[in-house]
């Protein structure tokens, strides 16, 4: 019985393995970011909005984890370029990257600028494919990797207002498949964790609103928010050996919702 629990620990621990995770400042990315730290990872926290980073970086310090932030511009290749760089000279390898950076404006399509469009795909879609792009080499000489892209459920249920916001997250489960089948062969799987309605800072209004809350939850087989650290078990198995035969998946925490709503 003890040799059993000592192999489910090893199976879902990262032990000194060095994890990147971009929006690192945001809900869903801290709780990311303290949930590898506690399964034994050594954290970079990336994000555009330096004092935020910073601070979560601190507070994972006082709490005994190996931690540091870094500044960067997803829209940016010459920043996604110094981040890494930054990251490899300080850790020497990145065995995770976690891509969960992701911006959105909430506009209908016939008001959706140019400028808007270009500036969601450059930080979702684009940012995300190159930064990828950048890491792997680096996995690919350390031997293998893990990559986990963050999606959203809006690849499944459009919603009126977010019609870029969910081509981007399409798009994600698209790249990670395709990532999956071409990086097989270097051991680096790639999956993607589809969160359903979460509560974050960024959706306070949302649930705060009585009409939007009652049509989310009707939408919800457990008639409730999710929490950004319930998303921690999924990346937890798939950054751990424990998923070591998964690549190219889509994994749902979304409390039933892509299941079937409560009511018909």
């Amino acid at each position: 019985m003890n040799n059993g629990a000592g192999i489910m620990d090893k199976l879902f621990r990262v032990d000194g393995q060095i994890a990147l995770i971009t929006g690192a400042a945001g809900g869903l990315g801290q709780a990311l970011c303290f949930g590898l730290a506690a399964a034994g990872a050594k954290v970079a926290l990336a994000d555009i909005r330096r004092e935020a980073v910073e601070d979560a970086a601190a507070r994972l310090r006082k709490e005994k984890a190996i931690a540091m932030s870094f500044g960067v511009d997803l829209a940016s290749l010459e920043s996604i370029r110094s981040l890494v760089e930054a990251v490899i000279s300080e850790f020497g390898r990145i065995d995770i990257l976690v891509n969960c950076a992701g911006i959105n404006r909430r506009e209908p399509i016939l008001e959706v600028t140019e400028a808007t469009f270009e500036h969601i795909v450059a930080v979702n879609l684009r940012g995300l494919y190159q930064l990828s792009q950048t890491v792997a080499p680096y996995m690919i000489g350390q031997g293998g990797g893990k990559i986990i892209n963050i999606g959203s459920l809006t690849k499944d249920m459009a919603l009126a207002g977010v019609s870029v916001y969910g081509a981007t997250k399409a798009g994600v489960s698209a790249i990670t498949q395709s990532m999956a089948v071409e990086w097989a062969k270097h051991n680096i799987q790639v999956n993607c964790i589809e969160p359903g309605f979460m509560r974050t800072e960024l959706t306070t209004a949302l649930w705060s609103d009585p009409g939007k809350a009652a049509w989310m939850r009707d939408r919800i087989a457990m008639d409730r928010p999710g929490e950004p650290e319930e998303l921690v078990g999924a990346l937890i198995l798939l950054s751990s050996h424990a998923s070591s035969y998964v690549t190219g998946q889509t994994w749902c925490v979304d409390g039933g919702v892509t299941a079937g709503g409560k009511h018909w």
